[in-house]
């Protein structure tokens, strides 16, 4: 925890006149901003990551248990929003760092900017408001490390201003690919006749094992059904894979049933039944035009010969382009499906840095671990190593991974 500095919830520093009558200021609570936040992000560039919804509900069944501070950076210019960035601070053993709040259930992290941000904000008057910012963030928390990561190179059509912080590339990157106006005619254009006929067939035999049906979960009782039954799917794959179970964190099965309850109709829950079965279960975003695939989890029992999950995928795709959606966003992961389907590769970066002599210990280690991590993931021969070490491990009763904020 970090009681010796933690503010009073809404708490607000303000540095004023930095750039062309800009007030820089720093919230450390979040339900002052709700109104001009969820105004804000209706027209802002932004990911689904930003909105007021998935960063105050991680905050209250996730952040709040581990002693996370909100702390949220804003720039007005004559009262207008320019930006929101919205950070936190964290303690993890003697090192006090300031990530993107949420930053790990967030697959883009990024500011929430303006839609004329670009045509307001030079280059150079960026980089006086986030000075003017980091002062603020180190005379009220004092911190040791800046770790921002994930950050995508663009946030809607702007350039994402936070790489003129200097950043390395992700270890992982993302994928997206850019919808039709028919599925049929989509579907044809992304795989070859041979694949098509492949999956027809196995979606007839999925079909003679029960009723083949894809239901998006509307009532609150259907939704926490299908968001438990995936849960249970993706829990056994973790084990199986031998990777530490993310539901397993204290407050993150929390988190995503109460986004997936209460969140509509921006969260998107979806499964496909086989009978009375649910073969495969996705929770996914539609946000600006686009769809996000965020967790997907498929059965492990008699329906897996015959690819639910493929199957599940398609009527995703065929539910986005019906309901308006023009591009279909696989979210962070090199999967080889992600990059079968793509069109867009979308690359992430990170920015690590640090003060005082803990922070620049901190900096080393870190850059460390994902210059290994980046080799890793490039690198088939190692990934499959991994993979196989992980699943030692797990048999074995081992945890191979931590489980932080």
């Amino acid at each position: 925890m970090l009681e010796a500095w933690q503010p009073t919830p809404e708490e607000r520093v303000v540095q004023p006149a930095v750039a062309a009558a800009v007030n820089v200021s720093l919230n450390t609570g979040l339900a002052s901003l709700e109104r001009e936040w969820r105004e804000f992000e209706s027209h802002a560039a932004c990911t689904p990551f930003q909105t007021f919804d998935w960063v105050s509900t991680w905050q209250r069944c996730v952040g709040a248990k581990a002693g996370v501070t909100p702390a949220i950076i804003t720039a007005r210019q004559h009262g207008k929003l320019l930006f929101i960035l919205p950070l936190a601070a964290h303690r993890k053993g003697p090192v006090l760092k300031v990530t993107f709040l949420g930053h790990t259930l967030c697959d883009y992290n990024a500011p929430l900017l303006a839609s004329d941000f670009s045509a307001q904000v030079s280059d150079t008057q960026f980089r006086s408001l986030w000075n003017a910012a980091r002062e603020l963030l180190q005379r009220q928390f004092r911190y040791d490390l800046l770790l921002l990561d994930k950050m995508p190179e663009k946030i809607g059509q702007h350039a994402n201003p936070m790489r003129l912080l200097g950043t390395s590339l992700h270890p992982s990157g993302a994928h997206a690919v850019a919808l039709g106006e028919n599925w049929e005619q989509f579907y044809s254009t992304k795989r070859s006749s041979a694949t098509r006929r492949h999956d027809r067939s196995k979606r007839r035999k999925l079909a003679e094992l029960g009723d083949l049906r894809f239901i998006t979960a509307e009532a609150p009782e259907e939704i926490s059904k299908t968001m438990d039954l995936l849960i249970e799917q993706k829990s056994r794959w973790f084990q199986r894979m031998g990777i530490p179970n993310m539901f397993e964190i204290p407050g993150q099965k929390e988190f995503f049933l109460s986004i997936a309850t209460t969140a509509r109709p921006f969260v998107h829950v979806s499964r496909l039944s086989v009978g009375p079965n649910c073969a495969a279960a996705n929770l996914g975003l539609m946000f600006q035009g686009c769809y996000y695939h965020v967790l997907a989890s498929y059965d492990d029992g008699p329906t897996l010969r015959f690819g639910p999950g493929v199957a599940h995928l398609h009527d995703l795709m065929r539910f986005a382009i019906e309901h308006g959606c023009k591009s279909f966003d696989f979210t962070i992961g090199d999967e080889a499906y992600k990059q079968n389907w793509s069109d867009t590769r979308l690359e992430l970066h990170d920015h690590v840095s640090g003060d005082g002599l803990m922070g620049r210990l901190a900096v080393v280690a870190i850059k460390a671990k994902l210059r290994v991590k980046r080799f890793i993931k490039k690198s088939p021969l190692a990934w499959s190593a991994v993979l196989k070490a992980r699943l030692m491990l797990r048999r074995r009763g081992v945890s191979s991974g931590s489980h932080e904020c």
